[in-house]
């Protein structure tokens, strides 16, 4: 995988052949005020794929994951630590929900405008309808600083997780659930 070890300041000079909903994401942190420095690398479809940009960015890019209940009438964008297994008996049980899946590639497209491996909660900007429930792991709360894909996997961005918190899920007009997701002890 290449990364291109460059650590930009905000958003790339040129913006030509990017994406709309890149550029969307941009405008809206520096609408919001927030400061944030990107990396640009090939696209990058699983956290582990994302390691050399974390160590490159000095943080822990969050697993983003869209998941839906079994009857597909409740979403949820959960924000986790990357090296955490994801185990759904834990959080279905927080939120007295039905065992819960990933949603699919289609709601995904239709709520947040983004495609899998790109998940991001800067694709809430895209939910108007406030169709996806916000879900973020404590361990992430506990974290100064955030990364995130720009609604493409092309690029991450790092920001304070309070501008996240203060300024950025408020202005997208959703709130957010603390969950607890343990990790499982080694048998």
């Amino acid at each position: 995988m290449m990364i291109d070890t460059t650590i930009y300041n905000g958003r790339p000079d040129n913006t030509q052949g990017r994406p709309d909903k890149e550029i969307a994401s941009y405008d809206l942190l520096e609408t919001l005020e927030i400061p944030f420095r990107r990396v640009d690398h090939e696209p990058l479809m699983t956290i582990e794929a994302c390691q050399g940009v974390d160590a490159l960015l000095g943080i822990d890019i969050c697993k983003n994951l869209f998941l839906c209940n079994r009857q597909e009438t409740d979403f949820y964008l959960l924000l986790m630590p990357g090296n955490k297994p994801f185990k759904t008996k834990y959080l279905s049980k927080q939120l007295g929900t039905a065992r819960l899946s990933f949603a699919s590639e289609q709601y995904m497209e239709e709520f947040l405008n983004i495609t899998p491996g790109s998940v991001s909660v800067l694709g809430l900007m895209n939910d108007r309808e406030n169709r996806v429930r916000l879900l973020i792991d404590k361990e992430v709360l506990e974290e100064p600083w955030f990364g995130c894909h720009p609604c493409i996997n092309t690029s991450s961005l790092v920001m304070r997780t309070s501008d996240l918190t203060e300024k950025l899920i408020p202005a997208m007009h959703h709130e957010y659930t603390i969950v607890e997701l343990p990790v499982e002890e080694s048998k």
